[in-house]
């Protein structure tokens, strides 16, 4: 028997229930009996964000769900260019909301969007100006305020930045260009992680004996070298950004050099791709593409060998914003021993470690938002495929990992090594 019953719904408006056999079959679970179809919306924040330069393209989405699949942060959350769609069609405050500052400008959704909605324009334009409505979370605030105080993010003295060449054996020399201005070849861009992190440091040093045995001729701006900027931009911090270029390129300009090697894909990104636009066109290169371009001598000096499994984290700003897989792979596929494996999602379709878009200041945040961290996430593939070792090329990269592994109860199971690390241990 099926009765039709008046009952009052939460929205305090008068609809029909049906009840077949004592059954309520329209609640919430069953929608096939109304419109589900919104008709009236909010476009406040929505105008609002699309009437900032860069932030145009939010407007296009059409919702095809295509960027879901692919958001890292959707893959630990719940996020994602259609979902905060959705959100501003609704009246979301995007501006004052948690999912601003979600997104780790990985790339990953512009990759496979047919309407390119192109969220490395989107966020940081968003971020601007929220920042400077006052809306920003308290870890971001504090890195913004050491970058500008100091120079770094960690709030360190520019005098600390070359004291990781201390521990260098005494027949590794690294010339630091302030003190001997003689021209270069190679002008190394050395980083915060690598002059100031304890595991940067390791890795410093490696590239620093890797970089001589090669013959390398090579200097570093030493303390003259600030933060290249690339997260503060993302951040929603251009100015700061503007700043820090200007101060870089204007030591770039003081010395005669051919290139210029970085450390990391975020600086390597913003020399590349940004500095032009503030007046400073240098050829650049990331350390792996300079080493891969030395293979061959790299290969005279491997006499020792590396006899596990290792597998390989490409970096978002290496990868797909700069299109780089191979420099990386062909330095580990060249060295003796290694059993090398791939994850499952790598090269165009890599996971984010979640440090971009000044997601590496985030973590606090970041947990209030996500079931895991998605250097977690990252860190249980690289056990699944059975690696040993998880190599990585990006300085954020090794302290984000190795607190991944312990977090995940894998100390002991898996080892974080930045690629020149394993190039310093076979080579003499």
């Amino acid at each position: 028997m099926i009765r039709k019953e008046r009952v009052r719904q939460e929205s305090f408006v008068q609809k029909e229930s049906v009840i077949i056999e004592g059954v309520d079959i329209s609640g919430q679970w069953n929608k096939m009996w109304e419109a589900r179809e919104i008709t009236e919306y909010d476009l406040t924040y929505m105008d609002k964000l699309t009437d900032l330069p860069g932030g145009e393209s939010m407007g296009w989405c059409y919702q095809c769900g295509a960027c879901i699949g692919v958001c890292p942060v959707d893959h630990v959350g719940n996020y994602g260019p259609r979902k905060i769609f959705r959100q501003l069609q609704t009246g979301l405050d995007f501006f004052n909301s948690a999912e601003l500052w979600q997104c780790t400008t990985c790339m990953n959704c512009l990759r496979v969007r047919p309407k390119e909605v192109d969220m490395i324009k989107i966020i940081p334009a968003a971020r601007e100006l929220a920042v400077l409505e006052g809306h920003i979370p308290a870890e971001l605030q504090e890195m913004f305020q050491n970058v500008a105080e100091y120079g770094n993010p960690m709030g360190e003295s520019a005098r600390k930045r070359v004291r990781w060449i201390k521990e260098l054996e005494d027949e590794t020399s690294v010339r630091i260009l302030p003190k001997d201005p003689a021209p270069v070849d190679v002008l190394w861009f050395v980083g915060d992680y690598y002059a100031y992190h304890q595991r940067g440091e390791d890795a410093a040093r490696s590239m620093a004996r890797v970089f001589s045995r090669i013959g390398a001729d090579f200097g570093i701006l030493g303390i003259d070298e600030k933060c290249d900027g690339d997260s503060q931009r993302l951040a929603g911090e251009p100015g700061l950004f503007a700043e820090l270029a200007e101060h870089n390129i204007e030591q770039f300009n003081k010395y005669e050099f051919n290139k210029i090697v970085v450390s990391g894909p975020h600086a390597y990104n913003a020399i590349k791709n940004e500095y032009p636009k503030h007046g400073g066109e240098f050829e650049t290169l990331h350390y792996t593409q300079f080493l891969a371009g030395q293979l061959e001598a790299l290969k005279d000096l491997m006499t020792g060998s590396f006899e596990k499994k290792v597998t390989f984290h490409d970096p978002c700003y290496l990868g797909r914003h700069n299109g780089e897989y191979d420099a990386p792979r062909n330095l580990i596929q060249a060295i003796p021993g290694i059993d090398f494996v791939e994850m499952y999602r790598c090269r165009e379709q890599g996971y984010c470690c979640g440090g971009g878009g000044g997601g590496m200041w985030l973590d606090g945040f970041m947990s209030e938002h996500v079931e895991e961290r998605l250097s977690e996430n990252r860190v249980k593939e690289a056990i699944e495929v059975g690696a040993e070792v998880l190599a990585v090329c990006c300085p954020y990269e090794v302290s984000r990992f190795e607190d991944a592994v312990k977090s995940t109860d894998n100390d002991g199971r898996l080892e974080v090594l930045d690629i020149i690390e394993i190039l310093d241990m076979v080579t003499a």
